[in-house]
Order: structure tokens, then sequence, then C-alpha cells
């Protein structure tokens, strides 16, 4: 089997988890932020002390990551799986701090172009649930494939 037909089978697994991850985290934000009126994306400062969809969404990209990165490891069933530590930790502060720069880096570009943008809890939680599965499903695929690399 080539790398590309193993790889290929970590792409529905990932995309699987990517949607029952969104489905459950769009959820779960909707619960915590239903009874608002409105919330804003981002806002135009540093120290804010008013809950953003984006700045929430940072803390769980980067914490799903971790989380999602282990339950990887420990789902993958192969002779050739390394062991925890060192390849498996490392992949968990590399997938956290990816999610993390990403999330961070969209955040303030969307505030840059976008300014403070208000959004209902409808749409709040709908971006948190896009955001949950797309960080999901790119950590399970790589993951997997970083873990049965030849």
């Amino acid at each position: 089997m080539t790398t590309k037909d193993s790889n290929s089978g970590h792409l529905v697994p990932a995309l699987a988890s990517g949607l029952i991850n969104a489905v459950i985290n769009g959820l779960i934000n909707w619960f915590q932020v239903k009874g608002k009126d409105e919330l804003y994306l981002t806002v135009d400062s540093i120290t804010n002390h008013e809950h953003t969809v984006l700045g929430g969404a940072v803390l769980l990209a980067a914490t799903l990551a971790a989380i999602l990165t282990m339950i990887s490891y420990a789902t993958v069933k192969s002779p050739d799986k390394p062991p925890f530590f060192p390849k498996a930790l490392l992949l968990t502060f590399r997938n956290a701090f990816f999610a993390f720069g990403v999330m961070v880096t969209v955040s303030i570009l969307i505030q840059r172009f976008g300014g403070s943008i208000a959004v209902s809890p409808v749409a709040a939680a709908l971006i948190v649930a896009i955001i949950a599965g797309l960080v999901a499903g790119v950590v399970d695929y790589m993951t997997k494939t970083e873990l049965l690399k030849k």
C-alpha cells in the first residue's frame, strides 16, 4: 500500500470526527449564548472584559486540538504506532500551537479588516461549530497521517 492510499483511508474518519465535533461544540456554544441579544466576533482592544466569539474559539481550538490528538493516538491500532512519549506528546503540542496560531491570526485579520462585527447567538454557535469541525477534522487527519508515516 502506498502512502497516498494509506492517507486517503484517514480522510473519511477525519470528516466524521469533524462533523461530530461541529455538532457537539455548536450545541454547547448555543446553550452558552442563547439568552444574549448579540455577540461580537472580535473587539478592538487587547484587554476586553466581554466574551467574543473568536476569543472563545481560540481557546476551544487549542484545547480541542490537544485532546483530539491524544484520542487519535489512542484509537490508532497499528503495530507501527510509535510510543506516546516523545512522538505523540510532541504531536499534541504541535497541533495545539498550530490551532492556536491559526485562530489568533484569523481573529486579528477579521478585526483589522472587518472591525467589531456583531452577530446573533445562532450565527455565533454556527461559527463555533464550523471552527470546531475544521479543527477536529484537520487534527485527526494530521495526527493519523503522522503516526503511521514510515
